[in-house]
């Protein structure tokens, strides 16, 4: 364990630090509390710089080495915000606030990058540029795309980006990473299908949009079976259906929402026209409209593999070869660092959390013992990436 002796000295500070920031939740870009929590504590450690309102609500810390020879600059991103959620942990540093909490453990994401920079800006033991990035609206929000479109790197060019975020079961003191894409695109379907209602008892004066209904349904789950590589992974799920409110009456349409994740690019292209076709089609067939609204959230994650290696090495030196694994298994779950990973090159890894609770669960709760690890892999991380002479 190479964990470092400066994290020692802060750990119980940082806890605190998190257990605050896990009792006071916020949701997507309303994380004003926490970003000026943030903000004031990095002007306390002495970051050179200190940028709010990046993206409505993000902020960005600006940290100088004791050089600058090599004239490079890393980025080093966490996200703030929480989920409408019910907590049910019953710890003490419960949430406070009704109906929301930290069920992904950004409160902790947050608290181990803060943690670095406090470090790096009083060692300055580094040659180049750190910048530290507290993003909003991770869940759902789109909080990083928001930040890129509002200058992020073109205000501070990045020569490399990474990202870390926790692992429910994965054992304290690991880390997992892997090359290529590792989490799932995001979209949103909406699906309407128009007929013409009228009374259950007379089927045949009216365009009855529920088999049409049932029709798509199946059909395009032929897109995942039939129509791509079973190699691939994807997976469409249409996880709600509204018609009507009367047992005797056929109603005049029927609504159907749901998601698509894929790990290629690709595929996910092919998804949106094959099934934008069924849609239209099939109630075509049967009589009646059909009406498709895709909407495109998350990118693929996808980890560059040179700058994954480099994770990979810091991570090493943290925990020891034999507790950083290399075949992080792929999931369909999204992450909008995705879009920063499109805009610079760069990897995610996962830092273990030991036994707990699922991501966005309520019974979930960040391990204050990961902060120590999550500390020393980012300093480490840019001790090797800029390396003074």
């Amino acid at each position: 364990m190479a964990v470092e002796n400066w994290v020692a000295k802060e750990v119980a500070t940082l806890t605190e630090f998190r257990r605050d920031l896990h009792q006071n939740p916020e949701l997507l870009y309303d994380v004003t509390r926490t970003a000026q929590t943030v903000a004031e504590a990095l002007r306390a450690a002495g970051v050179d710089e200190v940028h709010e309102g990046i993206g409505k609500t993000g902020v960005v810390g600006v940290i100088r080495g004791q050089s600058d020879t090599s004239g490079r600059t890393i980025g080093l991103r966490a996200d703030m915000d929480a989920l409408p959620i019910k907590e049910e942990t019953g710890k003490p540093w419960a949430s406070q606030i009704e109906g929301k909490m930290h069920a992904c453990g950004h409160d902790g994401h947050t608290t181990m990058l803060l943690g670095a920079a406090k470090h790096l800006a009083e060692s300055r033991a580094f040659d180049g540029t750190v910048i530290v990035i507290f993003q909003p609206a991770e869940e759902g929000g789109a909080g990083a795309r928001a930040m890129i479109e509002d200058g992020l790197f073109k205000r501070w060019p990045c020569d490399e980006v990474y990202g870390m975020h926790n692992r429910p079961n994965l054992p304290l003191g690991q880390f997992t990473i892997a090359p290529g894409p590792i989490m799932g695109s995001v979209d949103e379907v909406k699906i309407t299908i128009t007929g013409r209602g009228g009374h259950a008892a007379r089927p045949e004066q009216t365009l009855d949009p529920l088999p049409m209904a049932a029709a798509l349904l199946q059909a395009v789950q032929t897109l995942i079976s039939r129509n791509k590589d079973p190699i691939d992974s994807a997976v469409i799920s249409l996880c709600t259906i509204h018609a009507g409110n009367a047992f005797n009456v056929i109603p005049q349409a029927v609504e159907m929402t749901g998601t698509v994740r894929t790990l290629r690019e690709e595929v996910r292209d092919m998804v949106e026209t094959r099934m934008r076709a069924m849609v239209e089609h099939i109630a075509l067939a049967f009589g009646g409209e059909g009406k498709l609204e895709y909407t495109r959230h998350y990118p693929v994650t996808v980890n560059h593999e040179r700058e994954t290696e480099l994770a990979a090495k810091a991570a090493q030196e943290v925990a020891g070869v034999e507790n950083v694994h290399l075949d992080m298994p792929q999931t369909l779950g999204g992450e909008d660092f995705s879009f920063m990973l499109n805009e610079v090159p760069g990897a995610m890894i996962n830092v273990g959390n030991g036994p707990s609770a699922g991501l966005h669960h309520p019974m979930y709760d960040f391990n204050d013992e990961v902060i120590a690890w999550g500390c020393s892999y980012w300093t480490t991380l840019v001790r090797q990436r800029l390396p003074q002479a």
